[in-house]
């Protein structure tokens, strides 16, 4: 086993492990005392988070809990180059926090979960969760992705535990609509078979589209059954490191209507480059997170 920690005080900005994998951006992680995404769960330093991810095509397991001053770490591999890039410790949040507008929510969404970092999960297993996403709330997704782990993931071994990988894409492009469906994704279990056939047979790659410019990444990933704009802005939110991606779901919606009117222009394309500009341009993904965590978790009356 692998064994190593961070120094919180020496990330910029520190880090706040809890509003990072809990805040709707990723649905990959899980914590070790069931309670993900419950929202009485104690915060702090007791829970265990854990992922999964491959190395050399391998599947492996990394343990992250937060405690005083440290960031602690257990793995079946060395985790620390992994997690700076999974847990975004490397991002300069004092220096985002400054691209952002100087408005009242804003302020007060970022005091309330300081610390929160985007994260950068794997491309295909974040195609997945945002497909499944669609009209559910953030536990029912988690719960998706953790069943297709159990039914379709490889089981890993790690310190007297088994864990289940997140299915490949040949895993998920062999199951049958039925045995999806019976894992509660109900219309998006087609998206989901499908997308996956798409990678599995090589027709498409979702990493393919870190190659262009934002606006025609986000295109690129529309090709995939089930993906969106909002989808798409999703997985280059937080898979593929586009900071400036702005998902337009329900709640940012509710936030152009209620603090940012002048932003709707009628159409995503152009609401989208209008709330962009507005959240600070390059960092305007990290913006609208907080904004999302902060009023989905009932920071303010909308």
């Amino acid at each position: 086993m692998h064994r190593g920690q961070f120094d919180v005080g020496a990330l910029p900005g520190g880090i706040d492990l809890q509003a990072t994998v809990e805040s709707g951006q990723s649905y990959l992680w899980d914590r070790e005392d069931g309670r993900m995404y419950e929202r009485t769960a104690a915060s702090g330093g007791s829970a265990w988070y854990w992922t999964t991810l491959r190395v050399d095509g391998e599947p492996e397991v990394v343990r992250v809990r937060q405690t005083d001053g440290e960031l602690q770490w257990e793995s079946s591999v060395d985790a620390e180059p992994h997690l700076r890039t999974l847990l975004g410790l490397d991002d300069d949040l004092p220096a985002i926090r400054e691209t952002a507008p100087p408005d009242a929510v804003v302020d007060e969404a970022f005091d309330a979960y300081w610390g929160m970092r985007i994260v950068r999960d794997p491309v295909f297993p974040t195609l997945v969760s945002f497909i499944c996403s669609a009209q559910m709330r953030v536990g029912r997704i988690h719960g998706m992705q953790q069943a297709l782990r159990r039914e379709f993931g490889e089981p890993v071994s790690f310190d007297g535990g088994t864990y289940h990988a997140f299915p490949t894409p040949d895993a998920l492009a062999g199951a049958s609509e039925a045995d999806l469906r019976e894992l509660s994704l109900g219309y998006r279990a087609p998206y989901v078979k499908r997308s996956a056939e798409m990678v599995a047979e090589g027709e498409s790659d979702p990493a393919a589209a870190a190659e262009f410019p934002y606006e025609a990444a986000r295109d690129a990933l529309t090709e995939f059954v089930g993906v969106g704009d909002k989808v798409a802005d999703c997985i280059l939110l937080f898979s593929l490191g586009y900071l400036e991606a702005v998902p337009l779901d329900t709640w940012i919606q509710t936030v152009i209507a209620e603090f940012y009117p002048d932003c709707d222009r009628g159409s995503y394309g152009d609401t989208s480059a209008a709330i962009r500009e507005t959240l600070g341009g390059e960092y305007a993904g990290y913006t609208q997170t907080y904004l999302f965590h902060y009023l989905r978790s009932g920071g303010r009356e909308l």
